[in-house]
């Protein structure tokens, strides 16, 4: 079973992937190249979206409502989410395999 989500354009393209990081409690969502995010950020991909992997490192920074601001910072590779030291969540450190998507 698929651990992501397509994200289409207008034209039906898939142009990235929508998963759910479990450090986060939210979604990320790597465009795949040569599409880019609203950012103008974009990935590789490995095609496989039962065990994907995107490359470089996905790399996330929110400012929460509390004025705190949250970093998610991390490798996908084979499924799995590989945490960086420099996340603020409690999963930093650690590789966890990316949920099943609903």
């Amino acid at each position: 079973m698929s651990k992501l989500l397509r994200i289409e354009n207008n034209d039906g393209d898939t142009v990235g992937y929508m998963y759910f990081c479990p450090g986060c409690k939210s979604h990320h969502a790597p465009y795949i190249r040569p599409y880019k995010s609203p950012n103008g950020a974009s990935w590789d991909f490995n095609g496989n979206e039962v065990k994907p992997t995107f490359s470089p490192s996905i790399l996330t920074r929110v400012e929460r409502s509390d004025g705190k601001l949250m970093v998610c910072h991390s490798f996908v590779t084979d499924g799995n989410i590989q945490y960086l030291d420099d996340c603020t969540h409690k999963l930093a450190g650690q590789t966890v395999p990316i949920p099943e998507s609903d």
